[in-house]
Parts: C-alpha cells; structure tokens; sequence
C-alpha cells in the first residue's frame, strides 16, 4: 500500500496514535463509518483503550485510505474490497498461518497493547 493512496487525502502525520476523529479527517470518511468497517474488515482492529476509545496507528489508516480507495474510487463491495485486501497481505508463497502462529501472533499484539497502557 502507497503512503497516500489519494492526492487529496492530507498527509499522515509522524505520530503513532490517532484519535478517531483524527483518522476520520486523514481519510476523509465519517466516524460512524469507521466503527462499521471495523465489523466489517476483520484486519482493522484499531487499539482500545480506557471507555472503548480507538486509537488507530500508521497502519490502521493507510488501510482504511485503502478501502476507502477500492470502495469508493474502484466500485468494489465491501466483501470484494475484503477479498482484495486479505490476499494482498497473504503472500501466495508462504503457507497460511497455523493457529499456534496465529495464537501467537495475537499474543504479541495484546502484550504491545499493555505495555502501550503501562507507558502512559
């Protein structure tokens, strides 16, 4: 995925957490959409902290500025763009992830969410 998948997209900021309303602006779609397309692409699972609150990081954004791109630019549905996206990160030469892997994998996630918590 490219930096900025639309010129007239603003610039990502060098920080590492945006707030929703933040991330809504960069990617130029409402915050009541977001939410949504969190339901409905499986790999966009922002952080979460005190009362629900998402924080979405660099990654989190250049993937909704890509859905945003295939939804609204390309015509896909939403279950195309979902389609497209899974076997963009899953390189055909690897083997799909095992579910030790995979368990793992989710581990490494949530212990970076703590120690993000504990930094604060």
């Amino acid at each position: 995925m490219a930096a900025s998948n639309n010129t007239s997209l603003p610039e990502i900021p060098s920080k590492q957490y945006f707030t929703i309303g933040e991330t809504s602006e960069l990617c130029d779609v409402k915050s009541h959409v977001l939410r949504y397309w969190e339901q409905e692409f499986p790999m966009l699972k922002p952080m979460k902290r005190r009362g629900n609150r998402r924080y979405y990081r660099h990654n989190d954004v250049l993937l909704i500025r890509e859905i945003r791109r295939l939804l609204y630019d390309h015509g896909y549905t939403i279950s195309g763009a979902c389609q497209k996206i899974s076997s963009k990160t899953q390189s055909p030469s690897l083997p799909k992830k095992n579910k030790q892997q995979q368990f793992i994998q989710e581990m490494i996630h949530e212990l970076e969410k703590i120690h993000a918590l504990l930094k604060e």
